[in-house]
């Protein structure tokens, strides 16, 4: 019998522990969800939203892409999303509301040891077409080109078929491996000697990857043709004061700061 009570003791008292123990997460914390586009730099945002402000805690999680945000949201799931591509209408229509953050250019990448850092826009389409398949032909070493392409919906792709020259009706070659991630694209890239592939651009790129110019034009420069334009995304029914205060931060002069030195172009709601 005293060891019965000295069990239910220890039990008692391990409990008396664990629910003073705080949780892992509060429940005011917010993640922001959705699209890889300018995910470092949305992180570098909320972490200077964090240091500053007593309010909830913001986390940018991996990437579940524009349409995960806006399915996330748009069933208040969540009630801050990212986005790279606009809101259609029967989006809208849902009560989603695009809060546009910043332009972000769409840079095309290689492997460090292919050793071309500019194409023409005819020779880029060229060879995410497949009619050009090795480096040599384009100046650099007898090397096989790896072409890594996003899924059709992807928003960079997208915007390269609406303002890169000749890619509106661009077949990508099927030759290709299809990257379902922003960051599973950088990574092949990176990985795969003879690689190409495109994405979001951001000033880190350059550390692993060669970033090229596309018919003389780097992607910070002005007239650079194509970007994709992140926007934060909620649902008034769901937008709640730690929302309201990201946002604020998110759209100040403070985010445009943090936004331009990861090189983004900030955009005033």
């Amino acid at each position: 019998m005293a060891l019965l009570f000295t069990s239910l003791r220890r039990i008692i008292a391990g409990g008396v522990i664990l629910m003073a123990l705080p949780s892992a997460a509060r429940a005011d914390d917010l993640a922001v969800v959705g699209t890889g586009d300018g995910i470092e730099m949305l992180q570098a945002v909320a972490a200077a939203y964090n240091a500053e402000s007593g309010d909830a805690r913001v986390s940018v999680p991996p990437s579940i892409g524009s349409g995960g945000a806006v399915a996330a949201v748009g069933g208040e799931r969540q009630r801050l999303g990212r986005v790279a591509r606009p809101l259609t209408e029967a989006e809208k229509a849902q009560g989603l509301v695009e809060v546009p953050l910043a332009r972000i250019p769409s840079a095309i990448f290689v492997h460090q040891g292919v050793g071309v850092t500019n194409l023409t826009s005819a020779q880029t389409a060229a060879i995410f077409a497949g009619t050009v398949d090795n480096w040599s032909a384009l100046g650099g070493p007898d090397l096989k080109i790896r072409v890594v392409r996003r899924e059709d919906t992807d928003s960079t792709l997208t915007v390269l078929r609406a303002t890169m020259p000749g890619w509106r009706d661009l077949v990508l070659t099927s030759r290709s491996k299809t990257a379902t991630t922003t960051q599973d694209a950088i990574a092949t890239v990176r990985e795969t000697p003879g690689a190409i592939g495109f994405g979001p651009y951001s000033p880190a790129l350059a550390g692993d990857l060669a970033v090229l110019t596309i018919d003389g034009r780097a992607p910070r420069d002005p007239t650079y043709p194509s970007a994709v334009t992140l926007a934060l995304i909620y649902k008034a029914a769901t937008r709640d004061a730690a929302a309201s205060a990201f946002l604020a931060f998110a759209t100040s002069d403070r985010a445009g700061q943090v936004m331009a030195e990861r090189g983004g172009a900030p955009l005033r709601p």
